[in-house]
């Protein structure tokens, strides 16, 4: 079922949380709405929900306009990020509890119940309480009770966030695979890049209520619409446009700002037509790769990636200068700060 909002505002007394929003989410997409905290995404997931009301503006599901349809009325699938699982509730009651409601025949029940717990792989715990599954278990659960009312919409809201590191990453690569199996239209916060490029199909990406770029997880890494996008997705070296970094890189000198990935930014041990020296001041093993800490002559620190054979081959040490180039240097000419969606900024690569 696509989702469409159109032209989406909400306001909590002076808080602008959701600026003028305009989105599309295609039928049967896994997006994330990723973003900093306060950045709007929680809000407007609420609102697609049917939990909160928009000031203006509408939401659409399945072509129907949903803006004022009650939140029971919407078959929308919600996950909490704290499980929100009944206690006293056996994991088969808790799936079954949706299917209750609506006084579906037991023999169905039964049925689905089953059909779910082996799609969320705890088939042989459906007895069993929320109290005696780990934090992983417990969240499939309230995955397998949300798409037990086989819903148009499933939502997520920091599915993973109250579960350590590992638990996290097994997951996200469980809900990928979930995803492509149910092949429900699903929409999850998380404002964590990672998880985001990770499981999404789309990246929606918020500051400040406004959207700042939709795309693929390798259009917004690669083609990033706006420095906020550029700094928040992924690392990045922000740099002062010094008269010397801009001749010698071949930069706008209009630029206020110059972006480089660490591993965009290439390391020499000898002086190159193109390079500007930097003084090495750590190395830091991070198994399959190394983080190269620099200071450049202006003092400001940069930050560069290597595998572990380019070390061997560069053979580096400590307050050893080293000569830094890049043809992947990117600004964003007139725009220091984050920009509001849809105004088409659009970086120049060098």
């Amino acid at each position: 079922m696509s989702i469409i909002i159109d032209r989406v505002s909400k306001q909590f007394g002076s808080f602008q949380a959701l600026q003028n929003i305009n989105l599309t989410i295609p039928n049967g997409k896994l997006v994330a709405l990723l973003g900093p905290s306060g950045s709007g995404k929680s809000t407007l997931l609420r609102v697609i929900a049917g939990l909160e009301a928009p000031d203006t503006g509408s939401v659409h599901i399945n072509e129907q306009d949903s803006t004022y349809v009650d939140v029971r009325q919407r078959n929308i699938g919600f996950v909490f990020q704290h499980y929100a699982l009944f206690k006293h509730f056996t994991i088969r009651q808790n799936i079954a509890f949706g299917l209750e409601i609506r006084k579906e025949p037991r023999s169905l029940i039964h049925k689905r119940v089953s059909e779910l717990l082996d799609l969320v792989q705890l088939a042989g715990l459906g007895d069993r309480y929320p109290a005696q599954l780990s934090g992983g278990q417990r969240q499939r659960v309230a995955l397998a009770r949300a798409l037990a009312v086989q819903p148009k919409v499933l939502l997520l809201d920091e599915p993973f966030g109250a579960l350590d590191a590992q638990v996290r990453k097994e997951l996200r690569s469980w809900l990928r695979r979930l995803h492509d199996e149910v092949h429900v239209t699903s929409v999850f916060v998380t404002h964590d890049q990672e998880e985001a490029m990770e499981v999404a199909d789309e990246i929606v990406i918020m500051n400040q209520g406004r959207i700042e770029q939709v795309g693929t997880p390798a259009q917004v890494y690669d083609h990033p619409a706006t420095p906020f996008v550029m700094s928040f997705v992924g690392p990045v070296n922000v740099l002062r446009p010094t008269a010397h970094v801009l001749q010698t890189w071949q930069l706008p000198d209009r630029a206020d700002q110059i972006f480089i990935r660490p591993q965009d930014l290439k390391i020499h041990t000898t002086p190159q037509p193109d390079s500007i020296p930097a003084t090495l001041d750590r190395l830091i093993h991070l198994g399959w790769e190394v983080q190269v800490e620099m200071t450049l002559p202006d003092g400001h620190t940069v930050l560069g990636h290597l595998t572990r054979s380019e070390l061997a081959h560069l053979d580096l040490s400590t307050n050893q200068t080293v000569f830094l180039t890049s043809h992947k240097a990117m600004t964003f000419q007139g725009h220091s700060a984050a920009l509001s969606f849809p105004s088409p900024i659009l970086p120049t690569a060098i």
